[in-house]
């Protein structure tokens, strides 16, 4: 895909990785729909930068854990632009989740913003496009998902779901739209975590260091152009995975 002149509607653009894909995606030329959930500071912060690129942006906060209204987003985004080419489903809650801490309230949170979302919002990307307009969804899996551990169970479920919805969409809405994940691994501190954290992480990591948010970008870069991938999940994760 020529990425200069599209839109992109990106969920979570306000911080951490869902920012540095907006910035990426702005800086080649693509118009952004920047979805936020409760970071309204943090989304004027990243806007300015994007205008400051000459690029046109648009604000759109809504609260994930409503499918309704996270459906919602691709209709605000086409109001504003006219068009939509791309979805980026970056928006997601991460927390410990043990066996034991798994409460319901934690489960269904998880889950609404991490996976009933991201689904509702292709399908009505999907819609959108119809059946002869190329498009592109992207969304950020992790490494987990194929590693899984205990201390993040209901987490670690999301995001296995992530990984079979891309799979289950790319059949579904090939030929004319590609649908990829990232699964990134060690590239930002959980909350509450310093650059430490990482440091002791890149241990046990083949690549012996971490990544960062930039990693994260250039992945998506490269899946929006390869026009002959999709289904794929690409690990961004110097190979803790393996």
């Amino acid at each position: 895909m020529e990425l200069a002149g599209k839109v992109a509607l990106v969920t979570g653009g306000a911080v951490r990785i869902g920012r540095a894909l907006a910035l990426a995606l702005a800086g080649s030329g693509v118009r952004v729909a920047l979805h936020y959930g409760q970071s309204r500071a943090a989304a004027e912060d990243t806007a300015t930068v994007v205008r400051a690129m000459g690029v046109d942006v648009e604000l759109l906060g809504v609260d994930l854990r409503s499918a309704a209204q996270a459906a919602g987003l691709v209709d605000r985004a086409v109001a504003r632009f006219g068009r939509v080419d791309i979805l980026v489903n970056s928006a997601a809650v991460f927390g410990p989740g043990e066996l034991a801490d798994a409460t319901e309230a934690l489960w269904d949170e998880q889950f609404a913003i991490n996976l009933k979302a991201p689904f509702f919002l292709s399908r009505a990307f999907a819609f959108h496009l119809g059946k002869e307009h190329p498009g592109e969804i992207v969304n950020i899996a992790d490494w987990r998902a194929v590693r899984p551990d205990p201390f993040h169970i209901p987490y670690t479920l999301t995001k296995a779901g992530i990984i079979t919805m891309t799979k289950s969409l790319a059949r579904a809405l090939a030929p004319n739209i590609k649908v990829n994940a990232i699964a990134p691994g060690a590239i930002l501190p959980p909350p509450g975590e310093n650059e430490e954290y990482l440091v002791r992480l890149a241990e046990r990591i083949p690549l012996k260091r971490h990544g960062g948010p930039e990693d994260v970008a250039q992945a998506l870069l490269y899946l929006l152009k390869a026009e002959f991938v999709t289904g794929q999940v690409l690990f961004v994760d110097g190979g803790e995975s393996l």
